[in-house]
């Protein structure tokens, strides 16, 4: 890893964003080898001890996976119930962050990173990122659903704002609902079906900005191409050469 800006490397160790991080130096709050640190300087994170109010910050290799998860499993470091979580399935988990969580009974496409700006970013309302889910739900007929979709639903004060929906009849008196969003609220998808009076019995999330889970299998992960890494960045308005 070669020399980055310090504000830079503050925020790929997800500190804090680049501009709360330049406001932690300019307070002198920020120490590089024990000296307190000057705004623009520039730093080798892994060479140099880089403290913020005196604990030390820790920064890896820029890593992106994708990665499938299961159901049953849960998007937390570990679990009270002893539930197994989607780092057990990481060989090398070190610095990873996941971006955007699943709940526990969703499936599907999860990004686990250890650039923490572009986590920042990836998850802010501001940035509008694509998330693309089908759920499998029943308590209405494929046409009710239909219509109810076209209806305002509203969760903690502000409407659900689909920017494509797709119903499709299944099986068993069952309906297939295709939504894309451009937002992460907790369990949205799920509270949204619920403001439908539709009751989810299966949710996956199949790709989130221009990654797609594609046919990666459950439990199962694999590096980004450095063409997805790219377009991640693109779409938050980042340089990943900017270092």
């Amino acid at each position: 890893m070669s020399e980055m800006r310090l504000q830079r490397a503050l925020a790929r160790a997800g500190v804090a964003s680049r501009r709360a991080a330049e406001t932690l130096i300019r307070e002198g709050k920020v120490r590089v080898d024990g000296k307190v640190a000057e705004l623009g300087s520039k730093v080798d994170p892994l060479r140099q001890k880089i403290t913020v109010r005196g604990r030390r910050v820790q920064l890896v290799e820029r890593r992106w996976l994708a990665f499938h998860k299961p159901l049953g499993v849960v998007t937390t470091a570990s679990d009270e119930a002893g539930r197994r979580s989607v780092f057990d399935f990481l060989p090398n988990a070190a610095g990873l962050t996941y971006v955007g969580r699943l709940d526990v009974m969703t499936t599907g496409l999860l990004l686990l990173t250890t650039d923490g700006e572009a986590v920042h970013r990836l998850t802010h309302p501001r940035y509008r990122i694509e998330r693309r889910y089908t759920a499998l739900v029943h308590g209405k007929s494929t046409s009710e659903i239909e219509a109810a979709t076209r209806e305002k639903v509203v969760l903690d004060g502000r409407p659900v704002e689909p920017k494509d929906v797709r119903v499709r009849p299944g099986k068993d008196g069952r309906s297939i609902l295709d939504v894309t969003l451009l937002e992460g609220r907790n369990r949205v998808v799920r509270r949204w079906c619920e403001g439908m009076g539709l009751k989810v019995d299966r949710l996956a999330r199949l790709s989130y900005g221009p990654v797609r889970l594609g046919d990666l299998a459950p439990g199962r992960y694999r590096p980004l191409t450095p063409a997805e890494e790219r377009a991640l960045y693109k779409a938050v308005g980042m340089d990943p050469n900017d270092e």
